[in-house]
């Protein structure tokens, strides 16, 4: 067992989201985003099987997905894909969230 402390160790950056690798193995891979208010990931996809969840943790944002869909993202929520499903994260206030990824890539 390990134990991470995500607010210790990792901030906030002004021109881009931060990202840190909290836990990666053979099963599963975990990487906790910080954004800004207004910073993004944007929407993407990967052409492989497995599946993510990306958990927000703290402030408020969306969920983005393809031709232009977005969803709500409060603390608590949860989105689960397919990791070949198009997604992405837009922060409307300071956000942070992880993201576990099921095979690791």
């Amino acid at each position: 067992m390990k134990k991470i402390e995500l607010f210790k160790e990792n901030g906030f950056k002004d021109k881009t989201f931060s990202n840190y690798f909290v836990h990666e193995s053979a099963y599963m891979k975990v990487i906790n985003f910080n954004f800004k208010a207004g910073q993004e990931l944007p929407v993407h996809a990967h052409d492989l099987e497995g599946e993510l969840a990306i958990a927000v943790l703290e402030g408020k944002g969306e969920f983005l997905g393809a031709d232009g869909a977005s969803m709500p993202a409060a603390p608590g929520d949860v989105l689960v894909s397919a990791i070949a499903e198009p997604h992405g994260v837009r922060a409307v206030t300071d956000m942070r969230v992880l993201v576990t990824i099921t095979p690791p890539i």
